[in-house]
């Protein structure tokens, strides 16, 4: 079965820090651009970040520019999100999926709560 899987999610205090897993079985994902996408109660799916399939080239939502960092480990089939001072605002379901996107590859995300 082809899909990918976040982790890593939970119920951080403002400031706190999160690192999010994306990880793929069933294919690899070294070929593909991965993407990083958000979506909070009530509001439209967002993109948060995106990483190219080398790695070499990364871009960031303004909102979370200077605080969350992309990467990938390819010998691990899995990308990262790092999210550092984070802020209430951050708080939603995050998902990640190819870029460009591929409906097929949505998965159940992961909740970040942040909260006092």
């Amino acid at each position: 079965q082809l899909q990918l899987v976040e982790s890593g999610g939970g119920l951080v205090q403002p400031g706190g820090s999160l690192r999010l897993s994306c990880a793929a079985s069933g294919f690899t994902l070294d070929y593909y651009a991965i993407g990083w996408f958000r979506q909070a109660p009530g509001k439209e799916r967002e993109g948060v970040s995106c990483i190219s399939s080398s790695g070499n080239s990364t871009k960031y939502a303004d909102s979370v520019k200077g605080r969350f960092t992309i990467s990938r480990a390819n010998a691990e089939n899995t990308v990262y999100l790092q999210m550092n001072s984070l802020k209430p605002e951050d708080t939603a379901v995050y998902y990640c999926n190819t870029s460009p996107i591929m409906p097929q590859y949505w998965g159940q995300g992961t909740q970040v709560t942040v909260s006092s």
